[in-house]
């Protein structure tokens, strides 16, 4: 195990997710012989949410004894230097674990083409070391909106949300504002965006705004901000989704479902493309229902079940028949920022 020590003072070594660890175990040919990855995530591995993701699997990447180091709590302006020390340390594998280390990728990855660089929902690829991976925030957003107008008895839903204009936040954002009106034309929906991802405070007076105004199910994307949308549902009694099954266990009767992340498979994807050819430097890999091997994310409620049992029969019926549209391309979404906008 490996930690650098020039890189934020919150740190140590230690082996992180299922997503790289079951990915690169798959080979050590000669596509990429990777036997030292790091990783770097925006927040906290300790928010239930997108940083506790990207930290899963530790035990499978010790098993397997991986040199692998990670770095915490990476503010913006330290991306840059971030990724550069640890492929001056010869970590042939190095991940920044949100679609904000794209640009910082960009930059550093001509001056160490033996690095593969991956952006964890990310927008694009870049040269031939940059890759992106994400799951289809559209489908997902468009599958929440339908479920929270299902669900609505007011007729009024909210969003918080962070980063407003990042690519995959108008996606998802944008498809569960046209996925509920494709289902409810008068629906009322309002979006929230606020500073950061990470403040569950300032989620949780955004969330109890949207409630007191009629909304009674309160959907979101934020990473450590997720908990504050969690609480405001249970104090008041309305519906929310959350990010991890943690969330569901904060509060059970009012997380209707959770948008769980299935990165080791993506990874596990993009590893055994690159075994096979050497060609996933450079590209932007998208998982969803219409994806061979992989969907990228699922709906999930606890770990057997994909629902709230407070969710109608009829309901879930509905969603799957989405989902099977979504996975033969017969139901296909576009959204804007437009559709994504701040507000009703």
């Amino acid at each position: 195990m490996t930690v650098s020590p020039k890189l934020s003072p919150i740190r140590r070594s230690a082996a992180l997710a299922g997503l790289i660890g079951l990915c690169f175990s798959a080979f050590a040919g000669p596509a990429l012989a990777a036997d030292k990855a790091a990783f770097l995530l925006p927040g906290s591995i300790n928010d239930q949410s997108w940083n506790a993701q990207g930290y899963q699997g530790v035990e499978k990447l010790k098993a397997v004894g991986w040199d692998v180091a990670y770095t915490e709590n990476v503010p913006v302006a330290d991306m840059v230097e971030a990724l550069r020390d640890y492929a001056r340390k010869d970590y042939n594998v190095v991940v920044g674990h949100t679609g904000r280390f794209l640009s910082a990728a960009e930059r550093v990855g001509p001056d160490f083409p033996k690095t593969l660089f991956i952006v964890g929902s990310g927008s694009a690829g870049a040269g031939t070391n940059v890759t992106s991976l994400d799951y289809d925030n559209t489908q997902f957003g468009f599958l929440m909106g339908v479920l929270a107008a299902r669900m609505s008895k007011t007729g009024k839903i909210g969003s918080v949300n962070s980063l407003e204009g990042l690519p995959n936040v108008v996606a998802q954002v944008g498809g569960f504002r046209k996925g509920a009106k494709s289902v409810r034309p008068d629906i009322e929906v309002k979006v929230i965006y606020i500073k950061s991802m990470e403040d569950a405070a300032e989620a949780k007076e955004a969330a109890l705004s949207l409630i007191a105004g009629g909304a009674d199910f309160i959907s979101g994307k934020l990473n450590a901000g997720q908990s504050g949308i969690i609480q405001a549902a249970k104090e008041k009694g309305v519906y929310a989704n959350g990010r991890s099954f943690g969330h569901t266990e904060i509060a059970p009767e009012a997380v209707i479902t959770n948008i769980v992340e299935k990165w080791p498979d993506m990874y596990v994807q993009a590893a055994q493309e690159q075994a096979k050819s050497g060609t996933v430097g450079g590209k932007f890999m998208m998982y969803g229902f219409n994806t061979p091997g992989s969907t990228g994310a699922e709906l999930g409620y606890n770990a057997t079940q994909p629902l709230n049992p407070a969710v109608p029969a009829a309901v879930i019926t509905e969603l799957d028949g989405l989902k099977a549209k979504f996975k033969d391309g017969s139901l296909k979404i576009a959204v804007t920022r437009e559709d994504a906008r701040g507000g009703s």
